[in-house]
């Protein structure tokens, strides 16, 4: 599974257990099943809204897969559609992109937004005044990069990426610490807007936003 190698931030949570000696909650109990359950409903919430009309919502299949091929849901990300932009035309594959992004999982016992696991700029998204962080699209998990292959410059859109597509059935872990980052089985959840994009070999002009630190 590809990861998210370069824009992981530098928190970490601690997955704590039950225990008869004191009152800690599991911070993620059941959370394949949990995950599972979240994106089978949302998925089928998304084919209703899409069977009625609304073109804010998108069910679009992994970008390696042929259109022939029976897929499960898994083999999908679903899109929300915030904003839509003006661009032409979109990446592709072997292209490097300019996003402003933000990463959370679903809402746990104790982040109820969704924990924060990635993201280019903090605080509530300003367009005017958000970080951007330059990447390759091959360089991201697939569900991202399948979004990416199909957003055009100055989308904004919320991508829900099943575990399948996302970091799959391994805790993704920091390099440097060992602390879990994202947990086994989890739906990620983007808030993605694409700013630029250029085809290998391009002259590119100045970037002058801040990436996401490495680790």
């Amino acid at each position: 599974m590809i990861s998210l190698s370069f824009i992981i931030c530098h928190l970490s949570f601690s997955v704590v257990a039950c225990s008869e000696q004191d009152d800690t909650v599991e911070e993620f109990a059941n959370w394949q099943e949990v995950n599972e359950e979240y994106f089978s409903n949302l998925y089928a919430q998304t084919q209703r809204r899409i069977s009625s009309g609304d073109s804010n919502w998108k069910i679009i299949r992994q970008w390696s897969l042929p259109e022939t091929e029976h897929l499960d849901i898994d083999d999908y990300i679903i899109v929300q559609v915030l904003n839509e932009g003006q661009g032409a035309g979109c990446p592709l594959y072997t292209d490097t992109v300019r996003c402003m992004y933000e990463g959370r999982l679903i809402p746990s016992t104790n982040y109820l937004s969704g924990w924060v696991f990635d993201q280019s700029f903090s605080g509530t998204f300003d367009p005017a005044t958000a970080k951007a962080a330059q990447f390759a699209v091959a360089g991201v998990v697939d569900g991202f990069s399948t979004a990416l292959q199909n957003m055009h410059i100055g989308d904004r859109w919320k991508v829900y990426v099943p575990y399948n597509l996302g970091y799959g059935t391994q805790d993704n872990k920091n390099s440097n610490t060992g602390a879990v980052v994202v947990p086994a089985y989890s739906t990620l959840v983007f808030d993605i807007t694409l700013v630029s994009y250029h085809h290998p070999g391009a002259t590119q002009p100045a970037f002058k936003a801040k990436a996401a630190n490495l680790w």
